[in-house]
């Protein structure tokens, strides 16, 4: 697949600039009736949600303290690329630019809910949060630290991968694929709603409500 859309990725105090591909079908939220609770709108291998449903569950990912899984990436560097359009879905993650095999720390406690090959995500890792409410999403790793498996607890910054260009990752830009997701049954890992990590990371005054869209896909259809 060739690349063309260009983004920005930082690693050592370097800019980084690499080219990725642009062909999509958007998934799109539905508003909730006035005055009827708002709920995620589920449909097959899908759950999609609602802008302010993807800005509360940011809020609720914030009070975490998680960190970021490369360490020593600066939060103020990170580029919104949510939204964008990604071979056959929206992104639904941030980038983040790291020398091949550089560590891949668990962003919080959690659990080892899957260890998945993905055509798109190549070696990927689903981790649940303690509540069972949200997964942690780790792709395109060269791959996983030794002896992980699924099952595994995981405490906050303990090393569960290595930074690589497996899936549809270009293959001379190694980085990390990372997402967050608002799972629709407590403790199974999938299907879940994308939340966007530039909300959770960057700083409250950087958060524009009206320019940041909180839509959602399956996992897995992700670049």
């Amino acid at each position: 697949m060739k690349v063309y859309s260009r983004y920005l990725l930082y690693f050592a105090g370097a800019l980084l600039i690499c080219k990725q591909s642009a062909f999509i079908s958007a998934a799109t939220a539905s508003a909730p009736q006035q005055g009827a609770p708002a709920q995620p709108t589920i449909v097959p291998d899908k759950v999609v949600l609602s802008e302010e449903q993807g800005l509360a569950a940011a809020q609720e990912l914030r009070q975490k303290n998680l960190i970021l899984p490369i360490q020593g990436v600066d939060p103020e560097s990170l580029k919104t690329s949510f939204a964008e359009r990604r071979g056959t879905s929206l992104h639904h993650a941030v980038d983040i630019a790291a020398a091949r095999n550089t560590p891949v720390l668990a962003a919080g406690d959690g659990k080892i809910a899957r260890l998945w090959l993905s055509k798109y995500g190549g070696n990927t890792i689903y981790e649940i949060d303690p509540s069972g409410k949200y997964a942690y999403y780790y792709a395109h790793l060269e791959h996983y630290a030794e002896g992980l498996k699924e099952g595994d607890k995981v405490k906050q910054g303990q090393v569960i991968g290595f930074v690589g260009t497996s899936g549809d990752a270009p293959p001379n830009c190694p980085h990390l694929h990372f997402a967050f997701s608002l799972l629709s049954t407590p403790g199974v890992w999938w299907p879940g709603g994308w939340v966007d990590p530039y909300l959770v990371f960057k700083s409250q005054k950087d958060i524009s409500v009206n320019k940041i869209k909180a839509t959602a896909g399956a996992p897995g259809q992700t670049k």
